[in-house]
């Protein structure tokens, strides 16, 4: 899932989930206290009238008590001095946390609950100040709240007289209180899952893969290019993660092709200075023997000339190889990329092999299985190198008194195959797959007189692949190895 995304379903779960939540907890908190509520005061009523106006609300609860004394004081006020009476009007409310009171010039000759008047006795409203015709009574706030509806009427002896309904409301505010608590607590506790739900989500989905990276790059800075960052999300930061590891191995393989580069070099050095130092040491002995007087004959003295420009020639061309190698390991070489006949490329190149090759008691037999009208994409001289590099080698390791080299051309659909054969010593299989490395040579021991570089295959591996071909080769240990490689047609 995509970042974008992530934070999208975190803002709605940061907006609808404790939304629903707050929904659900409040629906179950006012459900039990409006439970409550009713239970104790035997109301049936909605929940937002409860709240914005309770007063009326507990004014119904006692109205039927309330209407029938106000009928009875209007039609039968004697009927209100019968105490029997009173008290089973008080019974009726009783269960409502209400309760009655009778009040006779100023003295309460009758109470329902003795207690709670005692708290509300000094704030009852005087004869004939609250009136007959007031619906729904009188709020009484202060410590102890009660909702007071009182009817004035006449005793049978003409004195004034007073009976009042009482609610006791301290039975509500505590629920209310308790209600407003439990909505705080619990929109705290969801705020708080909310939270915790998201810092989780987010941490597991953000913060820990990052803590990876930094972990990762901390490895990468102390040179532990070995610590792997796994990814476990499809996101940025998954992508991220996976750039960075491709990002390792790439450093990775760089550093080491760049080590591996440096042990190359002074292989190089070692082996150039073996070489050149083989050279020099026979053209510095020659040169001090015609200086001594050692050649003291004509023939002598040629041979000797003769030994010292072979010597530097060879010098020369080690030189020249290892300066044709820089070039084109850095891909500084230019090509002239041309359509070559092969017919007529390889008569050319096997007559000037020949004159190579005669001297060292070689034969070199091209056979030619394509079609004189085949022409392949190539840059001549740089394919003439590889050839010579290819038959140059097979020369140098031949064992046998007579050599034998075959050069054969096949046809294989878009491409040319060659094969350079030889009935050399060939080369073991457990050297054979190193033999294309640059200053590989099979020779390790450096004892020979073979001399080299090691860098002929090299060579000759990095211009067929720029050339779009292919080079392997093929060896048997006494018979001989054949080099093989492939060149793109022209269609």
């Amino acid at each position: 899932m995509k970042l974008k995304n992530k934070l999208i379903i975190g803002f709605f779960i940061m907006i609808v989930l404790p939304i629903f939540l707050i929904s659900a907890t409040g629906r179950t908190i006012i459900g039990r206290q409006m439970d409550s509520i009713k239970e104790s005061y035997d109301i049936e009523s909605g929940t937002i009238e409860v709240f914005t106006n309770p007063i009326q609300i507990f004014n119904r609860i006692t109205r039927g008590v309330y209407n029938e004394i106000k009928l009875i004081a209007l039609r039968s006020p004697e009927k209100l001095e019968d105490v029997e009476f009173i008290k089973e009007l008080n019974s009726e409310i009783k269960n409502k946390y209400s309760f009655i009171t009778v009040r006779k010039n100023g003295e309460y000759i009758y109470t329902g609950d003795e207690e709670k008047l005692s708290k509300v006795s000094n704030s009852l409203p005087d004869f004939g100040v609250y009136g007959s015709n007031v619906d729904g009574g009188i709020y009484i706030g202060g410590k102890n709240p009660f909702l007071v509806k009182a009817q004035d009427f006449y005793f049978s002896d003409g004195e004034e007289g007073t009976i009042l309904v009482l609610t006791d409301l301290n039975v509500l505010v505590p629920q209310i209180k308790s209600l407003v608590i439990q909505g705080i607590i619990s929109f705290l506790i969801i705020l708080s899952l909310t939270a915790f739900v998201l810092i989780l989500w987010i941490y597991r989905s953000i913060l820990r893969p990052l803590n990876v990276l930094r972990i990762a790059t901390n490895q990468i800075r102390e040179g532990d290019l070995d610590y792997k960052v796994v990814s476990y999300s499809e996101d940025e930061i998954g992508e991220l993660c996976n750039d960075f590891e491709k990002m390792r191995i790439r450093l990775k393989n760089l550093i080491e092709a760049q080590l591996k580069y440096e042990e190359d070099i002074k292989e190089l050095i070692s082996n150039i200075s073996h070489d050149l130092k083989t050279p020099l040491t026979a053209i510095k002995g020659y040169a001090e023997g015609l200086n001594d007087g050692v050649a003291d004959t004509k023939e002598k003295q040629e041979k000797y000339l003769k030994t010292i420009s072979s010597k530097a020639n060879d010098m020369s061309v080690l030189v020249d190889e290892l300066s044709y190698y820089a070039k084109i390991d850095s891909d500084t070489v230019p090509y002239s990329f041309k359509g070559v006949s092969l017919q007529e490329y390889f008569n050319d190149c096997i007559e000037d092999l020949k004159l190579d090759t005669e001297i060292k008691n070689t034969e070199i037999i091209l056979n030619n299985y394509v079609d004189s009208s085949v022409y392949v994409v190539a840059d001549g001289e740089q394919l003439k190198r590889v050839i010579h590099n290819i038959v140059g080698n097979s020369v140098k390791y031949l064992d046998k008194e007579k050599g034998l080299i075959q050069i054969r051309i096949r046809d294989i659909g878009e491409y040319v195959q060659l094969e350079i054969e030889d009935n050399g010593s060939g080369i073991g299989k457990d050297e054979l797959p190193f033999i294309f490395e640059r200053f590989y040579r099979a020779d390790a021991s450096r004892n020979s007189k073979k001399g080299g570089s090691g860098l002929g295959l090299a060579i000759a591996k990095k211009v067929i692949e720029d050339h779009s071909g292919q080079i392997w080769a093929e060896s048997e240990t006494g018979k001989g190895t054949t080099i093989i490689f492939t060149l793109k047609k022209i269609k």
